[in-house]
């Protein structure tokens, strides 16, 4: 695949408009404090620089207008709770079709020193292979990029920590991103094995003993595909990508799955993944997918919170109509509002 990287710091302040559900007047978002390494870490040299140091941690994330407020928050979060911070590399995926230029200054504006790349995506690569799913969100083609960051990343960006932009973490990123994978495994994840595995799949999939038979020979769990620690050589080696896509493929055929991208990473990798613990991926945060109702916490320690689901903190807490968890949240919103961060 053919990139091009781009690579912005700019410091003006940036305003923007957001429809469809989110602010229609121009916001604004303050520029976060500067994050320092602590002194016991790793260092990096002109010679080295740390865009493929092996003491880098690097983070992939989509990126677009729709969630810009909640990616902020997030590396907000992660710088926050760094011990290495400037040791942290962001990867941020945004649609070709995008403004990159104001999604880049919108980063760079509010996180001047912070390390980071954009690359674009173009929906072409997999458009075509998209079904309708329960909520129309969840059909954007952006959604499906995370199943592509071995074709988008350099190749020597060897492991990555990938995050939605739901989510705040709450704990040092490089613990999570130190998950030893064996001498097999392509990625790791809390798994939850509690949950009612078949629901993600249609009749016409279990049904189908040459389809269903897909996990006969493994511990199928669902996992949440929001935080994932991937091994990107592995992944290379074994065209994973590829893997998806055909279950994609079949799917424009059959109809075996009705949720979005969640479904193909399950049929490919459930049962084969490195568990993590659950505190790396409290989800569930944002209600289901059709009403979006408050939620509590999983029992347990909390090293990540998850606002996966219909509701998104900073809607509810714009609507006045939070849930008590979104104000976990609200103090890593950088967006200019009665619930930001103090000047």
């Amino acid at each position: 695949m053919s990139l091009l990287v781009f690579i912005f710091l700019i410091s003006t302040p940036f305003t923007f408009v957001l429809t469809n559900g989110f602010p229609s007047t121009p916001q604004s978002f303050k520029e976060a404090p500067q994050f320092y390494n602590s002194p016991d870490c790793p260092s990096t040299t002109l010679d080295n620089p740390i865009f493929c140091s092996s003491h880098a941690v690097h983070v992939a994330m989509t990126l677009d207008t729709a969630y810009i407020r909640g990616s902020m928050a997030a590396i907000l979060s992660v710088l926050q709770h760094s011990s290495c911070p400037q040791n942290v590399f962001f990867h941020f995926v945004a649609s070709a079709s995008a403004n990159l230029s104001l999604l880049q200054s919108t980063i760079s504006s509010s996180f001047p020193y912070l390390n980071f790349r954009v690359y674009p995506f173009h929906d072409s690569a997999v458009s075509r292979l998209i079904s309708t799913s329960i909520r129309s969100a969840l059909d954007c083609p952006l959604n499906y990029a995370r199943s592509y960051l071995a074709n988008i990343l350099p190749l020597c960006v060897r492991r990555v920590v990938y995050l939605d932009s739901d989510l705040v973490l709450v704990d040092d990123i490089a613990k999570l991103a130190a998950t030893h994978l064996g001498s097999e495994a392509v990625l790791a994840a809390p798994e939850y094995c509690n949950a009612n595995f078949t629901s993600y799949f249609t009749l016409t999939f279990w049904s189908n003993p040459s389809l269903s038979l897909t996990f006969a020979d493994r511990k199928a769990c669902y996992f949440n595909t929001g935080v994932m620690v991937i091994d990107l050589d592995r992944w290379r080696e074994g065209d994973y990508t590829t893997r998806i896509e055909e279950w994609m493929e079949l799917q424009k055929r059959m109809r075996i799955y009705e949720l979005g991208s969640l479904p193909p990473f399950l049929l490919v990798f459930a049962g084969r993944i490195v568990p993590v613990d659950h505190r790396w991926n409290q989800h569930g945060l944002g209600g289901d997918n059709f009403r979006g109702l408050c939620r509590d916490l999983h029992p347990g320690p909390v090293s990540l919170l998850h606002w996966s689901g219909k509701g998104k903190p900073w809607a509810r807490l714009d609507a006045n109509r939070p849930c008590p968890l979104d104000a976990l949240w609200a103090p890593y919103d950088l967006l200019q509002t009665p619930f930001a961060l103090d000047s």
